[in-house]
């Protein structure tokens, strides 16, 4: 989500900073301040929340490797890992849960490859234009949508054809699929708008998401929408044409939902908390402490755990769903930013901002699983 040395987009937490000092509101500068990475800049340039994904088609876990232009791709049953060459600076994965294909943003040259579900070869590197940035799969209509930084256009990708559409849809950062609904969320982070497209277009209505909105999570039971706003240190929840605000902590820039519970999981970096809400009536049930600065946060529905990623102590944080209570906190590796959850299983899957390999295996055991506890493989 931050941003390190060689990068493409602004800090948002100096812009958050530049916002404090224009409405000369000295604490929550110092929290903005607070916020700021102090580690050293590791090679690559911008923390992208989906530089880890798991596919459950073929229960693998796909992970970038900018420093050496290949994604990891990890079998977990047999915990065997393969390196797949790609493009330049691969940034973010999409994972098609249907036909088992995985697609891979590439930065440094402008393309998407596309891997084999099965052989995990590079079946094909489709050119899509500069700098791409976030992508997203619809497993259920086999389109692929990709923002591109400095543009206002949206690439879609027909994965039947690998025929390549341009959308005018503005400037946009971040993209969410609801498959049942077809319908696909832009997030402009500096505009501050969601532009909702519908299909794969051309049609697509916007509205304004707020201030330094950042991180975004569907629930496509309900076909609703939650979006951080770090500038606004809440969450708004989009269901159709109607709109309400969850308050979170400070700078609020992930969402997680588990979906069986209805319950909302936020990841508050300035204050290194998680706030959790009840969907059904909106009120925070709970605030519970992690690490320094989280940045991705993701649920096991099966286990009844939520994972935090604190990327400045390197470390992941275990919450017990029931008893609303930090469970263990563990080692995760350098610069930890995202997380690909095997569901059921005790392993989680963090990317690394600074490691080789760019990735950890968290073993999430808990001395009650009549195992022993939460350890790390690399």
């Amino acid at each position: 989500m931050f941003l390190r040395r060689g990068t493409v987009r602004p800090f948002p937490v100096a812009l958050l900073l530049s916002v404090c000092l224009a409405a000369a509101i000295p604490s929550f500068c110092a929290l903005a301040a607070a916020a700021q990475p102090t580690a050293p800049d590791p090679s690559s340039g911008l923390i992208n929340p989906q530089g880890i994904a798991f596919n459950s088609a073929n229960r693998k876990v796909y992970a970038v490797d900018q420093t050496h232009a290949r994604v990891s791709v990890i079998d977990t049953a047999s915990q065997t890992v393969r390196s797949v060459e790609v493009g330049k600076a691969p940034v973010s994965i999409a994972v098609d849960s249907i036909s088992g294909r995985t697609y891979v943003a590439n930065s440094g040259d402008g393309t998407v490859s596309i891997i084999d579900g099965i052989s995990d070869k590079v079946l094909a590197t489709v050119a899509v234009g500069a700098h791409p940035y976030s992508i997203a799969a619809n497993p259920r209509t086999g389109m692929v949508y990709v923002s591109h930084t400095f543009s206002d256009r949206t690439t879609v990708l027909d994965a039947a054809t690998n025929g390549v559409t341009q959308l005018a849809t503005g400037s946009a950062d971040l993209i969410a699929i609801d498959a049942a609904a077809n319908t696909s969320y832009l997030l402009g982070y500096e505009a501050g708008t969601l532009t909702v497209l519908a299909g794969a277009g051309p049609t697509f209505r916007k509205q304004e998401a707020g201030p330094h909105a950042w991180g975004m999570a569907v629930n496509e039971a309900t076909h609703t929408l939650y979006v951080a706003r770090m500038g606004a240190g809440d969450v708004i929840v989009l269901r159709g044409t109607s709109s309400s605000i969850l308050h979170a902590g400070h700078t609020p820039c992930a969402v997680a939902i588990n979906p069986r519970t209805n319950a909302i999981y936020v990841a508050n970096y300035a204050d290194g908390t998680v706030t959790v809400f009840d969907a059904e009536t909106g009120r925070s049930v709970a605030t519970i402490p992690v690490g320094v600065h989280p940045q991705a946060v993701a649920v096991d529905a099966q286990r009844s755990l939520v994972y935090v990623a604190n990327t400045s102590s390197g470390t992941v944080t275990l919450i017990d769903e029931e008893r609303r209570k930090r469970v263990a906190t563990v080692p995760a590796g350098k610069f930890p930013y995202a997380l690909a959850v095997d569901p059921g299983s005790s392993n989680l899957y963090v990317a690394n901002e600074a490691g080789d390999p760019p990735f950890t295996i968290v073993d999430t055991r808990l001395p009650q699983d009549a195992n022993p506890p939460a350890t790390v493989r690399r």
